[in-house]
């Protein structure tokens, strides 16, 4: 389930692409499957085995084409261990939510990106994640969990502020928030409520099979109550 529109964010043979704050690695497996060369990047050590497992197992698929390559790297969004300029692009997926200094997050995502490169930021949209955080407080106390609501003005405006060119943006997931919205209101934890159960199979379902309804409907949803908003910039 991708976020980020590669439309939006071109990548190809020999393309050097940061996907910080990798998570379970779903861009970076995209990256890699058109040719580029993709940094996994993350804190949590047990994650990016995970990742450089399915690398392997891509790889032994015959998946990924030649001289393209996958790493992971251990280490924090506030000092990364790169040098300045390094990559083509950048991917920041849903990550500067949880980052208590995200202007810091920002200035290195700025240092480590050439001029002229692109960066791709997923956070949580505001509506449906304000909801979120009305029906459940457990939502966003948890250790490690979202310690703010940007609004898509404040997210420009401080990246704007850091250096970056403002691009275009879009919203994702609009199939997803009824089901954060489930989520919290029966109790964040409780997954085997029938409601919450229930839905999270038909989103299973509709990842696997794409059919055409869901996949308008979520194109009617997304500008309303998508659950992300993607914000494309540049650095000059």
């Amino acid at each position: 389930m991708l976020t980020v529109d590669f439309a939006r964010l071109p990548v190809g043979p020999g393309t050097r692409v940061l996907d910080l704050g990798c998570g379970g690695g779903r861009h970076a497996f995209e990256v890699l499957r058109r040719g580029g060369n993709v940094t996994a990047f993350d804190m949590d050590q047990a994650e990016l085995d995970s990742v450089a497992a399915m690398f392997a197992a891509m790889d032994k698929a015959g998946e990924v084409p030649p001289d393209a390559t996958g790493e992971t790297v251990q280490g924090t969004a506030l000092d990364m261990p790169f040098e300045d300029g390094t990559f083509d692009r950048v991917i920041a997926a849903e990550v500067l939510e949880h980052i208590p200094d995200d202007m810091a997050a920002m200035r290195e995502l700025f240092r480590v990106l050439k001029s002229g490169g692109t960066a791709a930021i997923t956070v949580p949209s505001f509506l449906p994640e304000r909801i979120c955080w009305a029906l459940d407080e457990d939502y966003h106390t948890a250790p490690g969990g979202h310690v703010r609501i940007y609004t898509l003005a404040e997210l420009s405006a401080k990246l704007k502020s850091i250096g970056f060119e403002i691009g275009p943006h879009h919203h994702a997931h609009g199939l997803h928030a009824p089901y954060w919205w489930i989520k919290c209101a029966v109790g964040v934890n409780n997954d085997d409520h029938p409601l919450a159960k229930a839905y999270h199979e038909l989103l299973v379902w509709d990842i696997m099979k794409r059919p055409a309804a869901t996949r308008i409907a979520e194109a009617l949803l997304n500008p309303v109550i998508g659950k992300s908003v993607v914000l494309y910039v540049k650095k000059p």
